[in-house]
């Protein structure tokens, strides 16, 4: 069992920064990647951003150069780091790893957070 505890989400106005963070607890012997996603009223959980352990990163093309994402291997804590947003970067965000229990593999998600960008 392990347990995603994210904070940082809120109210922002356009042009504006946010940042989010995420710690993971519990049953991990190690974690391969983490990540963050979000989901929109309406619409599909996308991926926003991605790192892996040896720390290269992927990113949504509609946030590259908006968004930085990092990792704390030795806290298992993920950060995403989010300039200049936009109103259409309101969405529910929720934190996920994927980490080896000792036992086998599997997917861990937060709660999520809401993050809201008014114009």
């Amino acid at each position: 069992q392990v347990q995603l505890v994210e904070s940082g989400g809120g109210l922002v106005q356009a042009g504006g920064s946010l940042r989010l963070s995420c710690a993971a607890s519990g049953s991990i012997f190690s974690v391969y990647n983490m990540g963050w996603y979000r989901q929109a009223p309406g619409k599909q959980r996308e991926l926003v951003a991605q790192i892996v352990s040896d720390g290269s990163t992927n990113y949504a093309d509609s946030v590259k150069g908006r968004f930085t994402i990092s990792r704390d291997n030795a806290k298992n804590t993920v950060c995403l780091q989010m300039n200049s947003l936009k109103p259409e970067d309101t969405a529910v965000y929720y934190c996920n790893i994927y980490y080896n229990s000792g036992y086998g593999t599997y997917d861990g998600w937060g709660q999520g957070t809401q993050v809201t960008v008014s114009s």
